[in-house]
């Protein structure tokens, strides 16, 4: 049987991901690890993407209303195993408990930047310069068609 020469995940690479999300999430949740960087923090646990041989997850956190997000993300790794254990009763049907990784989730940031991009005076000039005199009517002008 050959390995599939995409680079895409698969879907049980998508489930698993999804179902380690969300365990991680119920254990931050409860407070079941006890550092008070941790405790004191509101976390974001965007994404969780599986290796391929699903022995790894890489868990992407954004940390709400702190400045530096270095030192949550610096936490989160030094209790790595600990949250791997606190993990392991809700993961019961993986053959192999997942390695947590944590790192910092920037697709937050690249949205602000886009969405900046699209409210510049240049973008907006040219979404009113492709409407054009035309389209002052809309769809419901009764004089047409």
């Amino acid at each position: 049987m050959s390995k599939p020469t995409s680079s895409a995940p698969s879907q049980r690479m998508l489930r698993v991901g999804e179902q380690v999300r969300a365990a991680l999430t119920q254990v931050l949740q409860r407070g079941e690890v006890r550092d008070p960087l941790i405790e004191t923090t509101v976390l974001s646990i965007s994404e969780v993407r599986m290796s391929t041989d699903l022995r790894v997850a890489t868990a992407f956190v954004t940390p709400l209303g702190v400045a530096d997000h270095a030192a949550p993300i610096e936490a989160l790794n030094r209790h790595a195993k600990y949250i791997r254990g606190r993990l392991t009763p809700h993961l019961r049907q993986l053959k192999y408990m997942p390695e947590v990784r944590f790192k910092d989730d920037t697709s937050f940031d690249n949205y602000k930047k886009i969405d900046a991009l699209l409210r510049s005076p240049e973008v907006m000039r040219d979404l009113k310069d492709e409407a054009g005199p035309d389209d002052k009517d809309g769809p419901n002008d009764k004089n047409g068609a």
